[in-house]
């Protein structure tokens, strides 16, 4: 595959429904609405799909365990990945069980899950993009939840919007990721399925469509460190 600058064009990032944890409670589950029509698992091909998810896991993953000390001040534990779950099958967090249709971060359990239903939706609709975009964005929580808690922004989502772009550019800058043509419209399609326009998400909570592509692209072109207040 070969990168090219699709950054300019349309950064993006996955929303997800979340509320601000006090100091005395564990952060909620962070969750990612599925797209506007779902697909049926047999409508995609379940084996470039699964690599694909592996691959993304991989690249995030590998890119923080490279670049995380620039932020964090303990080192580096990557959080578990629960797996892919069907329906309503997936790990509770919390006490609360899993949400069909959702990716989310657990914090209380630190782990990552989703729903293959919601990947397999945004797969056929969309594109591998859509698979690399919710990893990469769940994966932003994670990192939040490493932070000393005045490194995390107040726009918890913009923030993971952010270290989403600058894992996955940063990815690519180490050569460990590649973006294809067409990846830009994919991005572009993604932000369409998840923007402020729908019901299970608000300006308030994700920002508008300019201040996620910003966050996403400020991450993107100015790495981690870009994405701490």
């Amino acid at each position: 595959m070969s990168r090219f600058a699709w950054l300019l064009l349309v950064p993006a990032a996955v929303g997800c429904q979340i509320t601000t944890p006090t100091a005395e409670e564990p952060a909620p589950v962070q969750t990612t609405p599925a797209p506007t029509t779902p697909a049926s698992l047999d409508e995609v091909d379940r084996g470039a799909m699964n690599k694909d998810e592996q691959d993304a896991v991989d690249a995030v993953d590998g890119f923080w365990r490279r670049h995380s000390a620039e932020i964090l001040d303990e080192p580096y534990v990557a959080p578990r990945v629960a797996g892919a779950y069907v329906g309503t099958d997936g790990p509770s967090c919390g006490g609360e069980p899993s949400v069909a249709f959702n990716a989310f971060y657990c914090h209380p359990g630190d782990f990552l899950a989703w729903d293959e239903n919601l990947m397999a939706a945004g797969y056929n609709q969309i594109g591998d993009a859509w698979v690399y975009l919710i990893i990469a964005h769940e994966w932003g929580h994670a990192i939040q939840a490493r932070l000393n808690s005045d490194l995390v922004s107040v726009q918890a989502e913009l923030q993971a919007d952010c270290f989403a772009g600058a894992a996955l550019q940063g990815a690519a800058d180490d050569r460990v990721l590649a973006f294809e043509p067409g990846d830009a419209e994919e991005l572009a399609q993604t932000l369409a399925a998840v923007a402020d326009d729908y019901p299970w998400t608000t300006e308030r909570d994700h920002g508008n469509v300019q201040q996620r592509t910003r966050a996403f692209s400020t991450g993107a072109t100015g790495g981690v460190t870009a994405c701490i207040p």
